[in-house]
């Protein structure tokens, strides 16, 4: 798995007309909540043994019990110093340029987050003051692979600066029900990975943090 630096500038560097995740302002027709599920856990366990292994902490998951946290939790004996949400993001908002012009994205550096998620963890980030992390792995042709991330405090920052000209609600399709449950996301927030930090650059902020973390947590 590479963690190297993504080249956002957007070049011709293979063919489009191949490409799945098309920037030509056509949606997909189906959003397979399992599917994406599935590539998310997938990204959640390779960056708990990273973190693990780069800052020198426990990682534990979010328990059942305590449904709203993000995905993992940073631990050095009962402490828990940082929370950290991952996603895994393949796909491109292909219209972002035409249904929301004001947002200053492009749809190849474009990643997401279910609104009603970054709206909890904002709340709970300024009631507990415990560090927040949102982390995407993004997968995509034209950029290749790697895991981007920054603190909520920043993301906060960008929400109230752009506010609702990022915020996007898509049509629900039948690929979102499972068991006779809607679960498929439809309203998100969209961040630019211009915005975002590659994980290694990541890696030096997080332990800044963690090193100076006031022994009051409790796992």
């Amino acid at each position: 798995m590479t963690t190297a630096l993504l080249d956002l500038t957007y070049s011709q560097r293979f063919d489009c007309a191949i490409c799945p995740t098309r920037c030509d302002g056509r949606s997909k027709s189906e959003y397979v909540f399992e599917d994406d599920v599935a590539a998310s856990e997938e990204a959640e366990g390779w960056l708990a043994e990273h973190l693990w292994m780069a800052l020198d902490v426990d990682v534990y998951t979010a328990p059942a019990r305590r449904h709203g946290l993000p995905d993992l939790a940073l631990v050095r004996g009962d402490r828990v110093l940082a929370r950290v949400e991952v996603k895994a993001q393949g796909r491109a908002f292909m219209a972002v340029e035409r249904l929301l012009p004001d947002a200053d994205l492009r749809p190849h550096e474009t990643v997401a987050l279910n609104l009603s998620d970054i709206r909890r963890y904002a709340a709970q980030y300024r009631e507990d003051q415990i560090p927040t992390y949102l982390i995407w792995r993004v997968r995509r042709p034209c950029l290749g692979e790697g895991y981007w991330g920054q603190h909520i405090d920043a993301l906060i920052e960008i929400g109230n600066h752009y506010r609702e000209t990022r915020t996007w609600r898509r049509a629900s399709t039948e690929s979102d029900y499972v068991d006779g449950e809607h679960r498929g996301v439809t309203v998100n927030y969209h961040f630019s990975l211009r915005e975002l930090l590659p994980l290694e650059t990541l890696l030096v902020h997080m332990q800044t943090i963690l090193n100076a973390a006031p022994d009051v947590y409790e796992a």
